[in-house]
């Protein structure tokens, strides 16, 4: 019989912190009750290894998206929380994200730079979207990025957010043309499963009650390894 540990691969855990690589297809959690969420299978997992009575304290710090897979982070006592939430919010916190786009040759000439926007959420549309300055409600959004590797058509990014809008990273490279592989709200034809070619590499930020800095570090998926082989050889990421 399966158990919880069984469905999380977990990076790092300790009395204040838990840290896993998240699938795709999971959202990291909701309000409605009902939505099986990452957050609800931590905390049946806490419950089953510590033999936890009651509810369980869990304190979720940031999201990934639903289709988004990688290092995602949860505080286990309200301090952690607290003192990663003032983290995110100071964006003291180094976030490195893998994604596959289209680009030929032509694409990305430069093999680093960066891309700025004002992004603004489209309630109507249930998206997110460039904007000018002066639109009500707009956000900058910068993102540094450097291209890893290039194969038949495709290119890995690695990109680092400087700040943390909502679908940020989706949002400036669809702007620019290259959706991320598999991301059809923001216009890639190409079907990826329950996931888009975005991996949240690491996560780098200092313990809450050591100070010490810690690095998650995050697997790819397995059909990463297959469909991306060339660009995740030695030497090009």
């Amino acid at each position: 019989m399966s158990t919880f540990a069984d469905l999380l691969d977990i990076l790092y855990e300790d009395n204040h912190l838990l840290g896993l690589n998240k699938p795709a297809g999971w959202p990291t959690t909701h309000f409605d009750g009902i939505t099986q969420t990452v957050d609800g299978l931590v905390k049946g997992y806490i419950k089953e290894k510590y033999n936890k009575p009651g509810e369980v304290f869990l304190g979720v710090v940031h999201r990934l998206d639903k289709a988004t897979t990688g290092a995602l982070l949860f505080a286990r006592t309200s301090k952690g929380a607290s003192r990663l939430s003032e983290q995110f919010r100071e964006n003291a916190v180094e976030k490195v994200y893998w994604a596959v786009v289209p680009a030929g040759e032509s694409a990305f000439r430069e093999p680093w730079g960066t891309m700025e926007n004002w992004l603004a959420h489209n309630d109507a549309a249930h998206c997110v979207e460039v904007v000018d300055e002066d639109y009500p409600g707009a956000k900058i959004a910068r993102t540094h990025y450097q291209v890893k590797a290039r194969h038949q058509g495709l290119a890995l990014l690695e990109l680092r957010p400087q700040t943390g809008r909502k679908h940020q990273l989706r949002v400036q490279l669809a702007h620019r043309g290259f959706s991320i592989l598999g991301d059809s709200k923001y216009g890639s034809p190409a079907n990826f499963g329950p996931a888009i070619a975005l991996h949240a590499r690491t996560l780098s930020f200092l313990h809450p009650t050591k100070h010490e800095p810690i690095t998650l570090t995050a697997e790819v998926p397995k059909n990463w390894k297959g469909k991306f082989a060339y660009l995740l050889k030695p030497g090009a990421a």
